[in-house]
């Protein structure tokens, strides 16, 4: 079946499967291509193995319980606190499964953890204030690239259009590391590509792209929260990456050929 095309614009209602399959090239998407262009389009046709997906993701159940508690109960459910290993746990877990459809199981300490780590981020005046705003959670907007005419796609965390901010929530297991997390997962990127995807369909230039970062991980008894913005040079980097990468898709697209072939070197100690 090909991907369906969908038009420029911005959609609030789309819904996620509808979102992935399309034929609109996303961040994520050009990740792939900057490897290697024929990982580009591996991804759209390998199978995937149902069986050993990972049964949480503690990521998407913070971003859930954060900006989307209605979804979090729609998809998430949590497990009682009781051991298995016993009658009365036995009892209460086979209770607790009768009533579970389809939705993904989270343990009792797991449910405790994503609990404990929204109400951390409510906790931060300012990143309270952003959940609480006014927005369009995970609405998705479609355009074309001004330098290549390639359709594109995002689908910010939160788009707040009467400020001119996108938000973006991310996890991470060390706060410390988050800088670096930001250049290995292109993380600048995502905000050039966005912030491009904006300014198309708005006509206007973005104000503000914020990352709200919480940690999976305590410190001194918590669950850090943090609010950032690129500087210029890593939003001009994050800019000058998207658009080559996208002079590549476009060069890929016209002739048909994804190279597939990638350069290894030596890592620096065994020089």
């Amino acid at each position: 079946m090909q991907p369906e095309i969908i038009e420029p614009g911005y959609y609030r209602d789309l819904d996620n499967e509808r979102y992935h399959a399309s034929s609109a090239v996303s961040k994520s998407q050009l990740d792939l291509l900057h490897k290697s262009p024929a990982l580009l389009q591996w991804s759209r046709t390998a199978p995937e193995d149902d069986e050993k997906k990972t049964a949480l993701n503690v990521g998407d159940a913070c971003h859930a319980l954060i900006l989307e508690p209605h979804r979090f109960d729609a998809e998430y459910a949590i497990g009682p606190d009781a051991p298995k290993n016993t009658k009365e746990g036995k009892s209460k877990w086979a209770n607790f499964e009768e009533c579970l459809g389809d939705k993904t199981v989270l343990t009792h300490a797991e449910g405790r953890k994503v609990k404990l780590i929204r109400e951390s981020v409510m906790a931060h005046p300012h990143a309270r204030w952003l959940v609480e705003s006014e927005g369009d959670v995970e609405a998705s907007i479609y355009w074309r690239d001004s330098m290549t005419n390639q359709l594109c796609r995002c689908r910010p965390d939160k788009a707040l259009p009467d400020m001119g901010w996108l938000l973006d929530v991310k996890t991470t297991a060390d706060m410390s590391k988050f800088a670096k997390s930001v250049y290995e997962y292109r993380y600048h990127v995502q905000d050039a590509f966005y912030s491009d995807g904006y300014a198309q369909h708005f006509g206007t230039p973005i104000k503000a792209f914020l990352f709200l970062v919480v940690s999976t991980s305590i410190e001194c008894g918590r669950y850090p929260v943090r609010l950032f913005t690129l500087d210029q040079a890593a939003k001009d980097a994050g800019r000058f990456a998207a658009h080559r990468d996208m002079q590549t898709y476009a060069e890929c697209m016209d002739s048909g050929v994804w190279p597939g072939i990638e350069t290894l070197s030596l890592p620096p100690w065994a020089e």
